[in-house]
């Protein structure tokens, strides 16, 4: 057996398998497969795994739209991405939840969408967040995510 197999099958049998973060034996936030992200003890991920579990998370959600408001798939590019945006934050409960939201995006009357998405408790939580992909909903411009600017 490779090296690399080998030490796959001891890790996992020794450390064992969680998918939730969970504080190991000595209190260290850990996840996985025994993976230290605790900053006390060097911990982390690199740019490329963020990134790595960031396209795993936009699928995910992608796939989550697709089963239940197939209709999302008729809409530009930049309003399908305030709904990943939506269901990555808030999860697919929480953005369904937004019913007269989703029905005015169904419905084409983006500008109503946008203005549910403003009176949300949602938007007095991230506001400047909200308001940026709201801005989107409403023109349909990817330019509205404002990119260039700094997110805070």
């Amino acid at each position: 057996m490779a090296l690399g197999d080998l030490a796959t099958k001891v890790l996992t049998r020794d450390e064992g398998f969680l998918k939730s973060a969970y504080t190991d034996s000595l209190g260290y936030w850990t996840i996985g497969i025994g993976r230290m992200v605790d900053a006390r003890k060097g911990g982390g991920i690199t740019r490329q795994e963020a990134e790595y579990l960031l396209a795993n998370d936009i699928q995910r959600a992608a796939l989550e739209l697709d089963a239940n408001l197939p209709w999302w798939k008729a809409m530009s590019t930049p309003r399908r991405v305030v709904l990943i945006s939506m269901v990555f934050q808030l999860g697919l409960q929480g953005t369904l939840n937004f019913r007269n939201t989703l029905k005015a995006m169904q419905e084409g009357r983006y500008e109503d969408a946008a203005m549910g998405m403003l009176a949300s408790r949602w938007a007095t939580q991230t506001p400047l967040r909200v308001a940026r992909l709201a801005a989107v909903m409403s023109s349909g411009d990817s330019d509205d995510f404002r990119l260039s600017e700094d997110p805070s």
